[in-house]
């Protein structure tokens, strides 16, 4: 089979699922506990902390999420923009170095930091941990870590599934999911569409056991050929956007059904993950109108459930 004739049958295979999927899930009746907020990213907006968090608040965010900063003058500039606006935070937290010993000093220092020096506190911590080219030891010590710093803080810490970093493949996530039962995720399985090539139809168990696992999610829409659609409104993208929000409405009902906190980032980003034309680099779709489209989507669907 040619490549034009495999992607037409993945397509055709793709159409099955968004015909199950369109329609909203029966979600149960959320015990006392569950509750959903909604965050903005900072990544791609131009502008002041307090211009972002002026215009998150203005559209209705409950948050936003944002690096931990590790200057003492963008901390308070952060916090100031945060209390003035009423705004909760969630932080991120990660290192860089190829060293595996020098990446987790510098993700160990971070990550102490932000749950130990905000005199808000976090709604959780989400992590780029390790690099998809350490050893399975070598990253499995970030998770180990972040075990202590959630139990020793109270402050929820995530494994962002993420490409270049620890959980950057659906098979290689769910060998550290069996063996490490305190790992937990911030689920961006966007990546994942774009590692595997496919809508993960054919790792269903791996899916399923990430959903169960996940206590936060990147709500940014991937499909088999990169991590971003262009624009989620579009109708060429149905099939990719109703399978992630057959994937967000699991995690939801789970949260329900036990009564936990549930978070959610709009992720869209900005250049060059949100394609642009060539030549003049013009973005084909307005990233701070599609995440505001996902809030209000969100926010609908999840709260105003029958």
């Amino acid at each position: 089979m040619n490549r034009r004739d495999f992607m037409s049958t993945t397509s055709l295979a793709s159409l099955g699922i968004m015909a199950s999927t369109t329609h909203q899930i029966a979600f149960p009746q959320p015990e006392k506990g569950f509750s959903l907020q909604i965050l903005a990213t900072n990544w791609g907006f131009n502008g002041t902390v307090d211009a972002f968090c002026a215009a998150a608040k203005k559209e209705g965010y409950d948050g936003i999420e944002m690096w931990w900063p590790t200057e003492k003058n963008a901390q308070e500039e952060l916090f100031t923009a945060l209390k003035k606006h009423n705004l909760a935070i969630g932080y991120l937290c990660g290192g860089h170095q190829k060293d595996p010993k020098e990446h987790l000093a510098t993700f160990q220092k971070n990550l102490e930091a932000a749950t130990s020096q905000s005199p808000i506190k976090p709604l959780y911590i989400n992590c780029h941990s390790g690099r998809d080219y350490f050893t399975y030891e070598q990253n499995k010590a970030f998770i180990d870590l972040t075990t202590q710093v959630s139990q020793k803080s109270g402050i929820p810490v995530y494994h962002e599934t993420h490409r270049g970093r620890m959980l950057f493949a659906a098979h290689i996530a769910h060998n550290f999911l069996q063996k490490n039962p305190a790992l937990e995720l911030t689920l961006d399985i966007s990546h994942w569409c774009n590692v595997h090539e496919s809508l993960l139809e054919d790792q269903a168990e791996t899916v399923q056991l990430a959903l169960e696992r996940t206590g936060h999610i990147h709500t940014r829409v991937g499909h088999q050929e990169g991590p971003q659609v262009n624009d989620p409104r579009a109708p060429e993208w149905e099939a990719a956007f109703q399978t992630h929000l057959k994937w967000w409405d699991t995690v939801v009902a789970l949260k329900m059904k036990k009564g936990q906190a549930l978070t959610m980032l709009t992720e869209f980003g900005p250049p060059n993950y949100l394609p642009t034309l060539p030549y003049t680099q013009q973005p084909v779709a307005n990233q701070w109108a599609i995440n505001v489209y996902m809030l209000n989507m969100l926010r609908k669907r999840y709260t105003n459930t029958k």
